[in-house]
């Protein structure tokens, strides 16, 4: 009787390590197929359905292109080819984005503001490009203002304008300390952007236009 019960017993034990041998080795052997999505919800229009839109309607997709890109956050723990991934689509849709034209007038004043600073618009390298006027002004009531003149930039997503310690920043690690003015209002044009009166200009040598979520330096005006 006793022979019988050992060979059920070692039949049993082959059978449990078999079987735990194959849930453990089975993913080695069996196919997964795994197919996500890129976490960029953005399908760009071509140029010619930009050019039918009317402005509003074009707002609407640039808005909609820059709530479709991650945050800063939310890009640094994504492995590096999905950063490209995401940074080369946002940048293929920002390409055949219209201009964004702006033309804010300067304040009107009893007296004549003061240029503080100022500097010309230069190009990031071949493909990020920039040129026209930044200006540093101090108005009459204590206020300073900076001023793009006769301003153009290639076009970008989430573009936002600096003012840095660096007078000629070509990357994100050499930006130095800065202050972040807001977004870029439009990537061609006359535009102000107000600078807090606790902002001491003495300290900061540069305006760059710069891309946030993928930390790219797009044009530099240094400052003198």
């Amino acid at each position: 009787m006793k022979r019988p019960l050992i060979v059920i017993a070692g039949v049993l034990v082959l059978v449990i390590v078999g079987g735990v041998g194959w849930y453990l080795g089975s993913p080695l052997f069996l196919n997964q197929q795994v197919n996500e999505d890129l976490p960029f919800a953005f399908e760009a229009p071509g140029a010619e359905e930009l050019s039918a839109m009317s402005e509003a309607e074009v707002e609407q997709v640039r808005g909609a292109l820059q709530a479709a890109i991650p945050n800063e956050a939310t890009l640094a723990e994504m492995p590096e080819a999905e950063q490209q991934a995401i940074e080369d689509a946002a940048m293929e849709a920002a390409a055949v984005m219209p201009d964004k034209t702006m033309e804010d007038p300067m304040p009107e004043a009893a007296t004549e503001p003061m240029i503080v600073l100022q500097g010309q618009f230069q190009d990031a390298d071949a493909f990020h490009q920039g040129s026209g006027l930044a200006k540093l002004f101090e108005l009459p009531d204590g206020s300073r203002l900076l001023r793009f003149e006769d301003f153009q930039v290639t076009n970008g997503p989430a573009l936002h304008v600096l003012l840095a310690t660096n007078p000629n920043p070509t990357s994100s690690d050499d930006l130095g300390e800065y202050i972040d003015l807001g977004q870029l209002k439009g990537n061609v044009g006359s535009q102000n952007y107000e600078i807090g009166a606790d902002v001491d200009l003495s300290q900061y040598n540069s305006i760059v236009i710069y891309c946030k979520p993928f930390h790219i330096v797009f044009s530099i005006a240094p400052l003198s």
